[in-house]
């Protein structure tokens, strides 16, 4: 064991959104910042685009072995690399509607109220969107928050057919809008400029970004923030085993890192956590001592609890004239998010995903989707498939959790609110029969990851929620942990409920909320 050479003004876990979006803010203040990330940096190479080794082979998924609650082992679809899984997220950048800050019923239970409103995440939003190159269009969601300023960038074009998706389902009388993504694209008339990052390609949604189109934390802040500021030092390929407190157990004292098979103990003022709800509530559970026999912060015993994570499902239609498109995350349609005429709960929301191709239909598994089409070959199928992405709000329940079992990593999760799921799905089955679209939809499961349970883990969400009383919250309102002056978490960990859009922009967003709080302390 050896003692890291320097003393840190700030340590930070996590390079993914929480922790690289924390990171850019805090080295603009000039302090000595490290930024510890368990991975190195995703390699650039061509299976970057091929749906064999990402979708199938798991190439870049984390190797380790997780047990669900039936005793099932499974690998979590976690992605270990600089900028965390935004390398490979879709980079749509969704605020939480302003009802979501606020209670909400459903059929089995109640989706509690955030302690702070909206009001007080808005202008982070719209910084948040500023800084991951959001682009998109106000006014066309009639669920959409209320906003001071347009989107910086915008929207994309959508390519022929799904623009004649959109202007169908406005025939229908709803509203289709153009879906807000992080993206660095320049186009024209619907095409990728010469300079332009992005290409508009039809390896986006799931892939990583072989050219660094994508708007992920590693490409908009970790690496512009280490080009800028010499005070910012990144250490990849270090996994932090515990956290240390002092003789008090009322301050973080030291950051135990594994480095291969040397171990370092960093030091810092203030330690923010942002490994990804999961990961983050597994390190507090892992730095036991005697103040804190149940793990850090962990008085409440909320620690790994209310885990949420959506019920999200990806399904796949088969138009009726071919769809051609490359590009085809755009479309977005939230008219049954707060519920529908015959549901009076929320449902949630619709967005495109990635265009399906031959070797995910082949590699899905897909018998059932076989009986209607057994004479069609893959690639006919997917030359004709357009694809959803179908969001509903799950419950943070006490028995879905993470936990350790011995060194067994355990994630129990119990489904909630499936019926206004089913329902969602029902609503778009329903729409595609109108709009020249086979009335038939099946699962795209395989996006998830290999063997990740239902919904993934890419929506992870919860494990550590933030409130003014530390009997029932884990963190304060500024995302510190009760108990700890100098501990600060800052991904998705802190969600006391998670609505139906993506979670990715309020962590970002809280994130840039919190530096402002952190900086204040240095004064």
């Amino acid at each position: 064991m050896t003692s890291g050479s320097d003393h840190y003004d700030v340590v930070i876990i996590g390079s993914g959104p929480g922790g690289g979006t924390m990171a850019w803010r805090l080295a603009q203040t000039g302090k000595r910042i490290l930024l510890l990330e368990r991975g190195g940096y995703l390699p650039r190479e061509r299976e970057n685009w091929d749906s064999q080794a990402v979708f199938v082979d798991a190439r870049y998924q984390a190797p380790e072995i997780w047990y669900s609650s039936d005793g099932k082992s499974f690998h979590p679809g976690l992605h270990y690399f600089v900028g965390g899984n935004s390398k490979v997220y879709g980079a749509v950048l969704l605020r939480l509607r302003e009802r979501d800050f606020d209670e909400s019923r459903h059929p089995d239970g109640i989706s509690p109220a955030w302690p702070l409103k909206y009001d007080a995440f808005e202008p982070y939003y719209q910084a948040a969107e500023e800084l991951y190159h959001v682009h998109g269009l106000r006014g066309e969601d009639p669920t959409e928050p209320p906003s001071k300023k347009p989107y910086s960038y915008p929207p994309l074009t959508h390519e022929p057919r799904i623009q004649q998706l959109f202007d169908g389902l406005k025939r229908e009388g709803h509203h289709p809008f153009h879906l807000p993504v992080g993206i660095l694209l320049d186009e024209q008339d619907g095409k990728a400029l010469p300079h332009s990052p992005c290409i508009r390609c039809n390896a986006f949604d799931g892939y990583p970004c072989l050219t660094n189109g994508k708007a992920d934390a590693q490409v908009v802040c970790v690496d512009p923030a280490l080009r800028a500021h010499s005070n910012l030092t990144l250490l990849a390929n270090s996994y932090v085993d515990k956290l240390i407190t002092d003789l008090h157990g009322s301050r973080i004292s030291g950051v135990e890192v594994l480095r291969g098979t040397e171990r370092t103990i960093y030091s810092g003022d203030i330690v923010i956590v942002a490994c990804g709800a999961l990961s983050s509530a597994l390190l507090m559970l892992r730095s036991t001592n005697d103040d804190h026999p149940q793990g850090l912060a962990n008085g409440s015993g909320l620690v790994g609890r209310n885990y949420m994570r959506h019920n999200n499902s990806i399904v796949m239609a088969i138009s009726r004239t071919p769809n051609p498109t490359k590009f085809q995350k755009t479309l977005g349609l939230n008219d049954f998010y707060f519920g529908s005429n015959d549901w009076e709960y929320p449902l949630g929301h619709i967005q495109m995903v990635g265009k399906s191709d031959g070797v995910q239909i082949h590699s899905g598994g897909l018998p059932d989707f076989l009986r209607w089409f057994p004479e069609r070959p893959f690639d006919w199928l997917a030359q004709h498939s357009l694809d959803f992405w179908l969001t509903s709000e799950d419950l943070p329940l006490l028995e879905n959790r993470i936990y350790y079992d011995k060194d067994r990593v355990m994630l129990d999760l119990t489904e909630s609110n499936m019926e206004a799921h089913r329902r969602l799905r029902e609503k778009l089955r329903d729409l595609c029969g109108k709009l020249d679209v086979h009335p038939h939809l099946f699962d795209r499961s395989l996006y998830f990851g290999k063997d990740v349970p239902i919904g993934g883990t890419a929506h992870q969400a919860g494990t550590m929620r933030f409130g003014p009383d530390p009997s029932q919250s884990v963190l304060d309102l500024n995302c510190k942990a009760h108990g700890i002056d100098n501990l600060y978490v800052t991904d998705a960990s802190f969600f006391p409920s998670i609505g139906a859009v993506n979670p990715t922009l309020t962590i970002i967003a809280n994130a840039l909320r919190v530096g402002d709080h952190v900086i204040a302390r240095f004064k």
